[in-house]
């Protein structure tokens, strides 16, 4: 049963210009703050709880919302 959300549940790995993603994502969602956004490589879930809890989502939406600002990878 847990494998039907494994895209949405894997680790999230940040790639590409993350301060480019951070003003992505305070432009769609300007509730977001630089304290909200501050990200460090490794700390991936700090990152997703401090949105989970400015967004009001659950883990699953915040990490598919930070997955849209993505580069797309070929």
């Amino acid at each position: 049963m847990e494998a039907k959300n494994n895209k949405s549940t894997e680790a999230l790995k940040i790639s590409g210009d993350w301060s480019q993603q951070a003003d992505d994502l305070k432009e769609k969602f300007p509730q977001l703050t630089d304290s909200d956004l501050k990200f460090e490589r490794g700390r991936e879930d700090d990152l997703i709880k401090r949105m989970e809890l400015r967004l009001h989502k659950k883990r699953e939406e915040v990490i598919n919302i930070i997955r849209k600002v993505q580069p797309v990878t070929t």
